[in-house]
């Protein structure tokens, strides 16, 4: 008899452990004789270090070792390119490991007895540095002479270039009847998740070099250490405890390399756990960018030509800004079928904090334009916002901006209708109340679209493995997979999946995961993919197990490697591609009240309507879309992280807001749509990122509702705002 347990609501596996305490985090971790780490960042955006002196710090109470750059085999690392050093300093084979690039920029560690003696030794070792000129602004670091971040990569800071060209684009803006031009800037994001990096290495029982810490990709973290430690990858185990939150920002290494160094070199556990400051000024953040764009239209209502140019700043080092970037360009049409396209892209190396992954993965900066274009347009043209991008909306079989159709339905149509009826919404003038004189309410419409799994020609691939174990009927199946549990509830879903393939109640599975020794490579926690992925490669692990259980193997015992559809890249003159397998539709609709007198946005009410194929269970994808609309909400009006020449100065929860719940939306309406996905698990995709897309181009075209006027910066602070009136100078 088959048990379903695909589309239930089941409990969340780890939810006991975390609300108890009794699940370990990183920072939770102890050993019998553990020592401690604290690391000494550089404070400075670009310097070179002419030397350093840690003799101090060695002859300091508890202190047991201090390493610098020369002490690290291999001094380099990254996800796509190996442009960091590990540690910055004179001594290493690395060319430029002597120059810190950013703040957050590693000199130092310190092992101790203690944690209070390791912070009181990194304060005594002396770093002389000579001061570089520092480049903070992406466009000034663009033009040719200006001061080179990394001498020793290529020609210029711009280490990304994307280019679309479709059609006939001047020859098209003659024949428009309305044209926009404008330009945008979205701000940085910090991660802002509850648990700082954090944790724990020994050598284990194997003798292998152990890293407990939180992270969302365990082979690849393991990859990562081994190179900077001159070792093959089998040396290296990774294991990923409790985790309290990623949103990209555990893609990049933080402190694994260093603690795996120093548990080799002393044969001892080593812990560390970096403050909140540490953690802001140390790890990624989301690019901030500068858009400009102009997009013509037609009087019957159609888009018929943009031209954008996209500038990220990508920060010191490269993380994954070729690959956020490159969905930057792949959603800068929107999910609209424009005949005539040109846009650009570039990230530029700067010395600011990095830019990383964060859930969206560029699509957020690129859908921002294009939805506010796509606003303006219906502006000019006196049609309604909703069925403008009706008239424009991709269906099957049109081309994307990359000139090849989705792999996936087209369900952007679908979305739209589904928010546009689920908000009430109607034509022409808001219909509400608009309250008294100075508080003035208004809604705001946008779509959106991002890719499932990872893209631009890499062999997409998930590996499982299933053990059915019994005499004469299947009493207990065990799961492995690598797959991180970020709080998203992967695992929980996993689980499900493995129950509804074997046709066991979901209680008699077990989950082994995310060990680099019991579970093989299974891909990051990223791209909104885990689902898709994991899905296909326990499906066929289930097959094989249970032909081998028909055939009466005990315990049935099989693994399988999914490999997803191929992907191809960017052309190089005009970006034609099939860069992605699946992809994901969205469509929000928002109301807000603004407050003219003091600027202060409120968001009353928000609709996300998702097109993820497939609920595999429901009540978490009501929680994705929630937190992610409280998350993307933040994003838009409240958090404002600021510099200066390259320092940070919201490093702080006390100076970097983020969304309490005085702040978020009153209410938050999911609209699950279920188009499936012929290659999903189920029909399944995803919807990690999909609910975060349109809530900024949203809330920004109901603050121009409410007041008439547009604001093409964000976040949208009552500062910004009240400018915007002619409130303020």
């Amino acid at each position: 008899m088959t048990v379903q347990t695909i589309g239930k609501s089941l409990p969340r596996v780890d939810a006991r452990g975390k609300v108890t305490g009794s699940s370990p985090y990183s920072g939770d971790l102890s050993m019998p004789g553990m020592l401690h780490m604290k690391m000494l960042f550089a404070g400075r955006p670009h310097a070179r270090i002419l030397s350093i002196d840690t003799s101090k710090a060695e002859a300091a109470p508890g202190v047991v070792a201090v390493y610098t750059a020369k002490d690290v085999p291999v001094n380099e690392y990254g996800l796509q390119w190996q442009d960091q050093p590990v540690l910055c300093g004179p001594g290493s084979a690395k060319p430029g490991a002597d120059v810190v690039r950013f703040v957050g920029d590693q000199v130092a560690v310190v092992v101790a007895n203690t944690e209070a003696q390791a912070a009181s030794a990194v304060k005594l070792i002396e770093v002389e540095y000579a001061d570089l000129p520092v480049v903070i602004d992406a466009e000034e670091a663009m033009k040719p002479g200006a001061t080179r971040i990394h001498e020793h990569i290529g020609d210029s800071n711009i280490c990304v270039h994307y280019k679309i060209r479709r059609g006939n684009v001047d020859e098209a803006f003659q024949y428009s009847d309305v044209i926009v031009e404008s330009e945008y800037r979205t701000p940085v994001q910090e991660h802002a998740y509850l648990q700082p990096e954090a944790g724990l290495a020994y050598i284990d029982e194997a003798g292998l070099i152990t890293i407990e810490c939180g992270g969302q990709w365990t082979h690849e973290d393991q990859h990562q250490v081994a190179h900077a430690l001159g070792m093959p990858d089998e040396k290296i185990r990774v294991v990923y405890p409790a985790i309290g939150g990623a949103f990209g920002g555990r893609e990049d290494m933080s402190v694994q390399i260093a603690l795996a160094l120093a548990a080799w070199k002393l044969q001892r556990p080593v812990r560390i756990i970096w403050s909140r400051q540490e953690s802001m000024i140390g790890h990624g953040k989301r690019h901030a960018t500068v858009i400009r764009a102009k997009w013509g239209a037609t009087s019957n209502g159609k888009v018929n030509a943009i031209e954008n140019v996209i500038i990220g700043d990508g920060g010191a080092y490269m993380y994954t800004s070729n690959k956020v970037l490159g969905n930057s360009a792949i959603t800068s049409t929107g999910p609209y079928f424009i005949p005539n396209a040109k846009t650009d892209v570039y990230g530029v190396y700067t010395n600011n904090v990095p830019g990383a992954a964060f859930r969206g993965f560029g699509a957020p900066q690129a859908l921002f334009m294009a939805e506010m274009q796509m606003d303006k347009l219906a502006e000019k043209l006196g049609m309604d916002p909703v069925k403008f991008r009706l008239k424009n909306a991709l269906r099957d079989g049109d081309p994307l901006g990359v000139g090849t159709p989705s792999p996936s339905p087209v369900s952007v149509v679908q979305c739209i209708e589904a928010a546009r009826d689920r908000f009430g919404w109607e034509d022409g003038k808001w219909k509400g109340k608009h309250g008294t004189s100075h508080l003035r309410r208004g809604r705001g419409f946008a779509a959106g679209f991002k890719n499932i799994g990872f893209s631009f020609g890499y062999q997409e691939n998930c590996w499982a493995k299933i053990e059915l174990h019994g005499a004469t009927k299947i009493e207990r199946v065990v799961l492995y997979h690598s797959g991180a549990e970020v709080g998203q509830g992967a695992h929980t879903v996993m689980m499900q999946m493995a129950a509804e393939a074997i046709g066991v109640p979901f209680e008699k599975v077990n989950l082994v995961a995310s060990d680099t020794v019991k579970t093989g490579n299974s891909g990051s926690v990223s791209a909104s993919r885990m689902t898709f992925m994991s899905g296909n490669a326990i499906r066929g692990a289930a097959e094989l197990a249970l032909k081998k259980w028909e055939a009466e193997e005990r315990p049935a015992i099989a693994e399988y490697k999914y490999l997803a559809p191929l992907t191809t890249q960017f052309d190089h003159d005009t970006g034609y591609s099939t860069p992605n397998f699946a992809y994901a539709f969205v469509a929000q609709a928002a109301e807000v009240e603004v407050d003219t007198e003091t600027g202060h946005v409120r968001v009353i009410r928000i609709v996300s309507a998702d097109d993820l194929g497939k609920p595999i269970n429901p009540a978490l994808v009501e929680g994705q879309i929630e937190g992610a609309v409280v998350q993307a909400q933040g994003y838009t009006l409240l958090e404002d992280y600021k510099t200066k020449n390259g320092r940070v100065l919201t490093d702080q929860f006390s100076t970097y807001l983020i969304p309490t719940v005085w702040d978020i939306p009153e209410k938050v309406e999911s609209v699950i749509l279920e188009i499936p996905d012929p290659n999903g698990p189920w029909g399944a995709r995803g919807v990690g990122e999909l609910p975060y897309l349109a809530v900024a181009p949203a809330i920004a075209s109901a603050i121009h509702d409410a007041t008439g006027v547009w604001i093409d910066e964000f976040p949208f602070t009552p500062e910004r705002v009240l400018r915007a009136l002619g409130k303020i100078l």
